[in-house]
């Protein structure tokens, strides 16, 4: 039998996540394939580099945490195709998780409502959601 966690457990790793990163994230978004590990330089080009809300992460629920607030740019950064995703504690520097990124419906760890930057574009992440597992 494989080892099985409550819903009590599994919610307390997921907002332990949130609390070991901090209340000032840094989110980047570049082009091209996610490094190997978070502890990996950094690959792509930036598109994107944003600071957090405050409260970046709704309460775990059920085994799963969604963002809180609304996580938008008023000025992409750069021109390309959003890739994949980096999240920095506040230093911007300390990378503590990476992901895929692509347009909302593209099945991506986090969506945008467009993958296609242009420099100074609006954009909005419109979902990332944490699931933990041993359910």
């Amino acid at each position: 039998m494989a080892i099985q966690l409550s819903v009590a457990v599994r919610n307390a790793r997921l907002n332990a996540i949130e609390t070991t990163i901090g209340t000032s994230a840094k989110l980047k978004i570049r082009t091209g394939a996610a490094p190997e590990n978070c502890a990996a330089a950094d690959s792509g080009d930036v598109l994107a580099s944003l600071s957090l809300p405050e409260d970046w992460m709704a309460a775990a629920d059920a085994g799963a945490k969604a963002l809180s607030g609304t996580w938008q740019d008023a000025s992409a950064d750069g021109a390309g195709t959003a890739a994949h995703f980096r999240l920095y504690a506040s230093d911007g520097t300390t990378c503590h998780m990476q992901g895929t990124v692509t347009a909302t419906g593209g099945g991506g760890d986090m969506t945008v409502d467009n993958a296609v930057f242009a420099e100074g574009q609006n954009f909005t992440i419109t979902s990332f959601t944490l699931t933990d597992g041993n359910a």
